[in-house]
């Protein structure tokens, strides 16, 4: 167990926008460690939009509690930086004013790095910076956004949806751009639909789908605790956790958690991310998965507590 402070914790996070909808998060719980690129994955309306506005100090849960760095969502909003999936910027203002008006928001905690954000808003483009932020494209007024967030050297970045639309080549610039801040101590959490995208370049997963989460942990501990199983043989489900299984041709194929091996004619391999995920979305009845890592610590206290009862 680590004392370090966690970049994000949630215990029995609920919120609801209205009675008719009905909650759109609920009962969330995980924790973040700090240095991390978490992909915050699940379908339209599964409430990563509001995950990332809670943590960002623009909504209040109405259930549980969030801490961000170790403080309220509201504390801490100097050290985080949030770009919405919107990209709210002045109309009025120039790509170059933006950036002063960045830097002069930013200056009281001395960490704006102009070089970095012009290097993230001008790009390889011959882009005017008196060019004024209503006659930019989408992509450039991405650039834009992210280079605020970049040049505020945050340590924490919430980005929804960055990359819907940048070309392929500026989705690879700003990804190495984001890896290098990682590698400086700086948590990223973005979401995305594009699985394969995220793969690449996170090492830490929170798929949440109908409000609720589904898995949380490290990329490598989610995907190894699941086999794609391939054979014509009976599940033996005493033995595995069957998250899915589909015909196919004349077999079939299973993904489970398994705790022991295959019985019968099994060919076990390891499933890819996208595989993971994907069926877990198909079926959002399967048990969820809080990696040891992903447990907030009020989950990782319990069994102590309760060795200490027993003991008692």
């Amino acid at each position: 167990m680590t004392d370090a402070v966690a970049a994000l914790e949630a215990a029995g996070v609920g919120m609801s926008c209205s009675r008719r909808r009905g909650a759109v998060v609920e009962d969330c719980s995980f924790r973040l460690p700090q240095g991390r690129i978490c992909a915050l994955v699940g379908p339209n309306g599964a409430g990563k939009t509001t995950l990332l506005r809670l943590a960002a100090g623009l909504l209040r849960p109405a259930r549980g509690t969030l801490s961000v760095l170790g403080r309220t969502p509201a504390a801490a909003r100097g050290r985080v930086a949030y770009v919405a999936q919107s990209k709210p910027l002045h109309p009025h203002l120039s790509v170059a004013d933006t950036l002063r008006f960045g830097a002069e928001l930013n200056r009281d905690t001395g960490r704006w790095d102009q070089p970095a954000a012009e290097r993230i808003a001008y790009g390889d483009e011959t882009l005017d910076p008196f060019t004024k932020i209503r006659a930019l494209s989408g992509g450039q007024r991405t650039r834009v956004a992210l280079a605020l967030a970049l040049g505020k050297r945050a340590e924490l970045m919430l980005l929804d949806e960055p990359m819907g639309d940048l070309d392929p080549l500026a989705r690879r610039q700003l990804t190495g751009a984001l890896m290098a801040a990682a590698e400086s101590g700086t948590t990223i959490v973005m979401s995305s639909h594009v699985i394969t995208e995220l793969e690449s370049s996170c090492d830490f997963l929170l798929l949440v789908a109908g409000g609720r989460l589904r898995l949380a942990g490290a990329l490598e501990e989610v995907v190894s605790a699941h086999t794609l199983l391939t054979g014509t043989s009976a599940l033996d489900t005493s033995r595995q956790t069957v998250i899915e299984q589909r015909s196919v041709g004349r077999g079939r194929t299973a993904l489970v958690r398994a705790d022991g091996a295959p019985v019968g004619e099994w060919l076990a391999e390891r499933p890819t991310v996208e595989e993971v995920v994907l069926a877990h979305l198909r079926n959002t009845q399967a048990p969820p998965l809080l990696a040891e890592e992903a447990a907030p610590e009020s989950a990782r206290r319990a069994p102590h507590a309760r060795s200490q009862e027993n003991a008692a």
